[in-house]
């Protein structure tokens, strides 16, 4: 779970501060070089904010189905030209957004039933954008670490409609939708950060 700390309407995850750089690299290298990038369950929208000042040539559309974040993401995004408002966007409901070169989604797939997970593929298929997401995930039937392992306890603990999943099922249903393979890249913390190119 997010450990939030919180100044007026501002929003701040500390793993955010962990993370920002790595993720960044990847989509340095992956994303096009114009275009909207969508991301879905932006939290407290300091990514959004991070990821649009190093990546000025793209649009960053940022969302989030709560209230209180999407004010957090404004706040963060304030005077960053190439950040739009954000939507109220849930991932498993139909979407607002209407174009995207592609869709970023961080630290959502676990923390939210596996129809949120359905309606990201679906909703990303439907914009015939690139997916990429970011999170831990279970491969070939196992755990990647103990502390996957104990944090996967820890969220089903917590509501039982949560749980790392397993990247195999992702991937299938990213197939179904017509996605190729993803590239999977190791990231810190025992995370992998999945890229979903289109079938052209």
């Amino acid at each position: 779970m997010k450990d939030w700390a919180q100044q007026g309407e501002k929003l701040a995850a500390p793993a955010v501060q962990r993370n920002r750089d790595a993720i960044l690299d990847v989509l340095r290298r992956v994303l096009p070089n114009s275009g909207t990038v969508l991301e879905v369950a932006s939290g407290s929208g300091e990514h959004a904010r991070y990821f649009a000042l190093s990546l000025p040539n793209l649009v960053f559309q940022p969302s989030d189905p709560g209230e209180d974040y999407r004010a957090s993401i404004d706040s963060w995004g304030h005077g960053v030209p190439n950040i739009r408002r954000a939507l109220a966007l849930d991932a498993s409901a139909d979407w607002p957004a209407t174009e995207a070169a592609a869709v970023l989604c961080i630290n959502m797939i676990h923390i939210a039933p596996w129809e949120a997970t359905i309606g990201l593929i679906r909703g990303a298929a439907k914009l015939g954008a690139m997916l990429i997401t970011y999170g831990p995930y279970r491969v070939g039937g196992a755990h990647t670490a103990p502390s996957n392992e104990a944090f996967d306890a820890d969220l089903k603990s917590r509501n039982p409609l949560w749980g790392v999943r397993d990247l195999e099922a992702v991937s299938e249903l990213t197939a179904e939708a017509g996605f190729l393979a993803p590239e999977v890249v190791q990231m810190p913390s025992n995370n992998l950060m999945l890229v979903f190119h289109r079938i052209s």
